[in-house]
């Protein structure tokens, strides 16, 4: 249980707030049971060290106040927009006897031991968080699902995982599903179509056929004008025998 240290205030107005928080304080308030709201603030730094810890709005914290030490349930904390340092918190006074609703983490375990999970299947969670009610002297920190020995098409339901004492879901009527194996899902490169293949290879003949058919045209052309003209010198002798 993590254990914090508060002080008194006396805070009236948005300027002594604001006071407080530049002298490195964060104000906040205590409230529920029978007893009064009771303004205190605590150190930012103490305030950090908190946020850092997992799920700390389900975390029962021990905190001393003068010289009393109570249990109080982080229920709210609000941060500045701009600087996005908190600011403000509330805070629950555990009363014993009394219940409380909040929303708890699964946790999953022994992954390397599920035969579905070793053979490509995928573990598919439905539900990061389940909300509970608690007895506020009785809260888990997580639930835990074991994954050893599930296989593909397991199916993880709220009534497999084992609840403290007095602890009960807030959806009732229903087996509602945690998580499942799922099958491993391939994704595979769409082939290229068959026609896409014929119309390259057509159209790679089809250029070579043309260039071919312009050298061969070349080629006669040039046959003909050879047999056509007749040389110079020939024609000089025709004339003068004619003469």
């Amino acid at each position: 249980m993590n254990k914090i240290e508060a002080f008194n205030r006396s805070t009236k107005t948005k300027g002594q707030l604001n006071i407080l928080r530049h002298k490195g304080e964060v104000p906040g308030i205590i409230y529920g049971g029978k007893e009064e709201n009771q303004k205190i603030s605590i150190l930012k730094k103490e305030v950090k060290n908190l946020l850092q810890k997992d799920n700390f709005l389900s975390n029962v914290i021990s905190l001393k106040l003068e010289e009393k030490e109570f249990n109080v349930l982080p229920r709210d904390i609000v941060f500045d927009t701009v600087s996005d340092e908190p600011i403000h918190l509330d805070f629950l006074r555990i009363t014993k006897g009394s219940k409380i609703i909040l929303e708890i983490p699964v946790k999953f375990i022994n992954e390397e031991l599920s035969p579905g999970l070793k053979r490509g299947g995928v573990l598919n969670i439905v539900r990061r968080k389940v909300e509970l009610r608690c007895p506020t002297d009785n809260i888990p920190k997580e639930l835990v699902v074991d994954l050893n020995n599930l296989d593909i098409g397991a199916s993880i339901k709220i009534s497999s995982i084992e609840l403290p004492e007095n602890v009960n879901p807030t959806i009732q009527g229903r087996d509602f599903v945690v998580a499942t194996v799922a099958a491993p899902t391939v994704v595979k490169e769409p082939e290229k179509p068959a026609e896409a293949d014929a119309e390259g290879v057509s159209t790679e003949e089809g250029a070579e056929a043309t260039a071919e058919e312009a050298d061969s045209a070349k080629d006669t052309s040039g046959e003909k004008s050879a047999e056509g003209e007749k040389p110079k010198d020939e024609e000089k002798k025709a004339s003068s025998d004619k003469k």
